[in-house]
């Protein structure tokens, strides 16, 4: 595979003693250059009878309830729609239901939009809702959306056109939830009929979006064909179908879309020949507003890196604009926090204030050896960080730190986990046994902050290191439907975590588009997984 040269740590070392005593942006944060991030890309002209789109690989299946992924969701938000809907600017509006109200603090009923269909003419019913939603409740089902289901009590059809949720207690996150593939609905007669086989590429899905699910041939491509009798008129498909690939390899994958083989792509981190698709004489790379972050996840108890100052050590002295143009080659501004100004749905001033008083400021080395040696002999022992292979992302930024912490005189040791194993890291205690940390992409789904700091509820399932600082907040901010009192608790969240590095954010990851100049109209920012971004899909 062609990858750019891995930073040696001696390379790293160099770079970073280059970039340490460099000012800043705002706290000493720098931006290379101020990325200007999309949420649209210009309108399509024309329709076109065929358009093939690149997936990072293949699927694991249809079903909504666990379609917490990348290429499950890009397909899944053209074709089955949720209660509500996530906006490409971040704004959650109605979606199939046209309206939901909160009438005591632990009930939420939703109003469900009638005249709509499903692809093979049946009414959508309450029914129909409530079995959608009610899956999530199954433990024998094991849905991926547990968080934002873990205070529902009951979902009940109350009416043809009502669905009433009852909550053990206030929960502000789930209804916001509702604009995710957690509110998604699908036909309850077709669960029901095809059982086990539901979503798979033998069944499929039933449901009401703008296109149709037409066939998924296992390890080379799915089909979606436009509803021509989609209920929304203003986003009804432009173009016919849309066909997606899996070549999960990076180098086939931008040979395919320079050559025109491909039509577009979303890349959620940069490809090693991102250069190549940016000076593409066939096609444009938009950058786009997102939720997305690049982090390291503090996942032990013992040894030095459960020591809270090794931690603040390490952190003080990675420089993530030196990291965000070496590793991300421009792509992936500096960060000091996990919920950035993209999250901020609501008091927004509240969330820039307490942004501007997190611990920033440039690579500060001094700081961080004064830290190493208050920690004294708890500093001493190996520190395993994992990073997955085949990612000239990973090793490169796992490299970055392991230099960094030979500055400080820590021992970190890389290791490099197969690709097809890395994700066991997020869901399987045995496979993170002997590693102290590990780097993650990682994205909340709504203009929230609480929801990226929900992770740290004491008993999470994410919650990996078992950090308990947080856990009384989140549950309160959680409970707290005025704004302005759940602002000031979250940013005091957000400020435990930032003191704790349980997490330490290192770059925002805006969402990577590619299109070919045979189209435009796809939407380039974060909402794409949930939202119908190939409807506007079509010919320039």
């Amino acid at each position: 595979m062609l990858r750019r040269p891995l930073l040696t740590a001696a390379a790293a070392l160099t770079l970073l003693a280059g970039s340490a005593g460099c000012g800043g942006g705002p706290g000493g944060l720098r931006p290379a250059v101020a990325l200007d991030l999309k949420t649209a890309t210009p309108k399509a002209t024309r329709p076109l009878d065929s358009i093939t789109w690149n997936l990072p690989y293949e699927p694991q299946g249809l079903d909504p309830i666990k379609s917490f992924n990348y290429a499950e969701n890009t397909v899944l938000s053209n074709l089955c729609e949720s209660l509500l809907r996530l906006t490409p600017d971040f704004k959650i509006k109605p979606g199939l239901a046209t309206k939901s109200a909160n009438p005591t603090p632990t009930t939420w009923v939703y109003t469900i939009r009638d005249h709509v269909t499903f692809w093979d003419g049946s009414p959508l019913t309450a029914r129909d809702v409530a079995a959608s939603l009610a899956r999530h409740l199954d433990p024998k089902l094991g849905t991926w959306w547990g968080d934002y289901f873990q205070n529902v009590r009951s979902v009940r059809a109350t009416g043809p056109l009502k669905v009433t949720v009852t909550l053990k207690k206030p929960d502000v996150l789930f209804n916001q939830a509702m604009a995710t593939a957690a509110g998604a609905v699908e036909q309850k007669a077709q669960m029901e009929r095809t059982g086990e086989n539901f979503g798979t590429p033998k069944q499929g899905v039933m449901c009401t979006g703008p296109f149709t699910f037409t066939r998924w041939r296992s390890g080379d491509s799915l089909t979606i064909t436009r509803n021509d009798d989609y209920w929304d008129r203003d986003h009804r498909a432009v173009s016919k179908s849309l066909t997606f690939r899996f070549i999960a390899d990076e180098t086939t994958a931008v040979n395919a879309l320079r050559s025109g083989e491909v039509d577009g792509q979303y890349f959620y981190l940069p490809p090693a020949a991102i250069g190549q698709l940016q000076s593409s004489p066939t096609g444009t790379v938009t950058l786009g507003r997102s939720l997305s972050y690049w982090a390291l996840l503090d996942s032990t108890r013992t040894g030095p890196y459960a020591n809270r100052e090794v931690r603040q050590a390490l952190s003080a002295a990675l420089d993530r604009g030196a990291l965000g143009a070496a590793v991300f080659q421009g792509t992936a501004p500096a960060e000091r926090a996990l919920a950035g100004p993209a999250y901020w749905g609501y008091e927004k001033q509240t969330f820039q204030d307490a942004y501007d008083r997190l611990p920033h400021g440039k690579a500060d080395l001094k700081k961080a050896k004064a830290l190493v040696a208050r920690a004294g002999a708890a500093a001493k022992g190996k520190i395993t960080i994992a990073v997955q292979g085949s990612s000239a992302v990973h090793e490169q930024t796992g490299n970055l730190i392991k230099a960094t912490g030979k500055q400080l005189g820590l021992d970190i040791e890389i290791r490099v986990v197969p690709v097809e194993q890395y994700g066991n890291l997020y869901n399987d205690p045995k496979a993170r046994r002997g590693i102290d940390a590990f780097l993650s992409t990682w994205y909340g789904n709504v203009p929230d902050p609480l929801d990226a700091y929900t992770v740290f509820l004491g008993n999470g399932d994410n919650n990996f290191s078992g950090f308990q600082g947080v856990d009384a907040d989140v549950r309160k901010a959680r409970a707290t439907a005025d704004p302005a009192a759940r602002a000031r608790l979250v940013t005091r969240v957000q400020r435990g975590v930032a003191d704790d590095v349980t997490w330490m954010p290192l770059n925002n990851l805006p969402v990577i588009l590619y299109m070919s100049d045979r189209v435009t109209g796809a939407v380039p920012s974060f909402p794409y997984l949930y939202y119908p971004w190939a409807t506007g899909l079509g010919g320039r």
